[in-house]
């Protein structure tokens, strides 16, 4: 049985055109108004569900938090999220928009609190972060909630992406696993897009996706033609506009139009097995080749290479894959140079 995932009334599984999360993460810069505005454009490029990123920056850190300083970022991870968080008010009101705009609404929390807040507002769905991934206490404490889960597991590998695994199958939640890498952007060489085989491989169950942090759609193409049934990918408007650690590895309007549009076309192309379509034999009748004479035979003469070989149409009775079949036989009557050789000729 295909693996499927339910997200509200969307299905996932490689049966259906891949979903393209689109992660507004913080490039909303904390501002409401400004998340409402990306929305509004995913939108209009034709995404389905949108992703936020669930932040209570004194449940999910410590003090030591701000004296981390990320690779992407000139100040402390403390004060990147405290000063990029929407406030739960905020964010109940961005899903009452995001869903009057017929799109579906989901979150990554980061805590406790954050996965309650969730929870209150009704999301249909929790994504967990790479960073969550084997943060077993808040996923077991996620699952309790008994929504669909879509697993990141960028900095982790699959023995510990298999203990989270087993607290997610043990509450018989529904589950994707996005295969990740956390470096912001990522370069191609650093994707390493075969992990994808490694873990359908060694979770059967499991819908498999890519989020992916480059800043092309390459990647993410390449994903969905090897079975990638989700792909997430960060997003903003228009990327000349604004600053900030996410901004780098975003994509914007063009480029999520031209994923949706492409996701679906290589899903699409990917069905069917090797054999003659239908539509195809009209073709086959003038690109396939038939026996023919090459020279005038003479009635009586056998058949050999140096008198008939093969040519376009493939109309006549002997197709190219019989030459040798007929060869030695004899002619029945004189036959013409270069004609098809017929059934009622030998």
């Amino acid at each position: 049985m295909i693996p499927t995932i339910k997200i509200k009334k969307r299905l996932i599984s490689k049966n259906h055109h891949p979903l393209v999360i689109v992660e507004l993460g913080i490039n909303h810069l904390g501002k409401a108004k400004l998340a409402k505005k990306i929305i509004l454009s995913a939108k209009k490029a034709g995404a389905e569900i949108i992703k936020m990123q669930t932040h209570i920056p004194e449940k999910e850190m410590s003090l030591e938090a701000k004296k981390i300083y990320p690779p992407n970022a000139k100040t402390s991870i403390y004060n990147v999220i405290k000063n990029n968080s929407i406030n739960s008010n905020d964010e109940k009101k961005l899903k009452i928009f995001t869903e009057k705009n017929n799109l579906i609404f989901v979150s990554t929390p980061f805590s406790r609190e954050a996965a309650k807040r969730l929870n209150d507002i009704n999301v249909p769905a929790f994504k967990i972060g790479s960073g969550e991934c084997n943060n077993y206490p808040l996923i077991e404490y996620i699952c309790k909630f008994k929504k669909p889960i879509i697993l990141s597991t960028g900095m982790n590998d699959i023995k510990s992406i298999r203990k989270s695994v087993k607290i997610i199958e043990k509450y018989k939640i529904p589950y994707a696993i996005m295969h990740c890498t956390n470096l912001y952007p990522t370069k191609p060489s650093e994707v390493r897009l075969n992990c994808l085989i490694e873990i359908e491989k060694e979770f059967p169950n499991a819908v498999i996706g890519l989020s992916d942090h480059t800043s092309s759609n390459y990647t993410s193409f390449a994903a969905v033609a090897m079975g990638a049934s989700i792909i997430e990918k960060h997003y903003v408007d228009d990327k000349r506009k604004y600053k900030g650690p996410d901004i780098s590895s975003s994509i914007d309007f063009k480029d999520l139009k031209d994923l949706i549009n492409g996701a679906r076309i290589i899903h699409e192309s990917k069905k069917g097995i090797k054999k003659i379509l239908p539509k195809e034999k009209a073709v086959a009748k003038f690109a396939f080749a038939s026996v023919v004479s090459i020279k005038k035979i003479e009635k009586g003469e056998r058949l050999s290479l140096k008198n008939i070989w093969v040519k376009r149409p493939g109309t006549g009775d002997f197709k190219a894959s019989e030459l040798k079949k007929i060869l030695g036989k004899k002619a029945k009557k004189m036959i013409p140079e270069n004609v098809q050789i017929r059934k009622s000729y030998i």
